[in-house]
């Protein structure tokens, strides 16, 4: 078994002026990279999280900040833990991502969820609905972003998505890691199982063998091997002097 460490950074309050506040992720995650963390992630909100902080807190919009860390870093995996599907509209977000990759030499991971924070969607105008109508939502728009990664021209005309010959250049790589991060045993891990390469569980620790579990249920119904859908767990570490 091969154990590797992902170095996500959630909070940019670092209690100095914005003209440091970048210059302190940067750093954050060149220390990181020198500590042999395999990847740094950024989280892909507009407010900070009610657990972290309040809404009005800095936060960086994730993909500039991600092409920006591209060229301080060297060797780390880059993405987001993960991208509410409910504001990136497919197309872009393939576009984006698609670039990343070529701007940090093939290491960009492609993060993405249903989104879950209701108040960005009531004060950004973006569409909330049910966590079905999300779900839903989100398999529509992974007809259009896998096919569009892998080099294809995609026309759609769905419940949700509209497009016409959409395709996205110049690509790095025709497969860019797709993470999914989750706790629904059944949707969720099932859309894992059918189109995922990583899946990030969110649970507690004495829940990790049900969950794992159920995952290898999921996994067996599509015919996959639970061995090739990778697995983790967002653990939050407070460090003292």
């Amino acid at each position: 078994m091969t154990i590797r460490l992902g170095f996500q950074i959630p909070n940019f309050s670092y209690g100095t002026g914005v003209a440091e506040l970048f210059p302190t992720v940067i750093a954050q995650a060149r220390e990181a990279e020198a500590a042999g963390f395999d990847s740094v992630f950024l989280m892909d909100h507009f407010y900070q999280l009610p657990m972290l902080g309040t809404p009005d807190q800095p936060m960086l919009e994730a993909y500039t900040a991600l092409g920006a860390l591209a060229t301080a870093t060297e060797k780390v995996q880059l993405g987001t833990l993960v991208t509410g599907n409910t504001y990136r509209n497919p197309t872009l977000l393939t576009k984006a991502i698609t670039t990343l990759d070529v701007v940090s030499g093939g290491r960009a991971i492609l993060g993405i969820g249903t989104g879950w924070f209701e108040l960005e969607h009531e004060q950004l105008g973006f569409e909330f609905g049910t966590f079905t109508d999300r779900f839903n939502k989100l398999e529509e728009a992974l007809q259009i972003i896998l096919p569009m990664i892998a080099g294809e021209r995609v026309t759609v005309d769905g419940t949700y998505y509209r497009t016409k010959d959409a395709f996205a250049n110049p690509r790095l790589r025709d497969h860019i890691p797709l993470m999914i991060g989750g706790s629904g045993e059944k949707k969720t891990f099932g859309l894992a199982a059918r189109h995922f390469d990583h899946l990030n569980i969110i649970a507690g620790f004495p829940e990790l063998p049900g969950k794992l579990a159920a995952l290898a249920q999921r996994c067996e119904e599509v015919d996959r091997d639970p061995a090739t859908l990778e697995t983790s767990v967002l653990v939050s570490v407070v460090a003292g002097e």
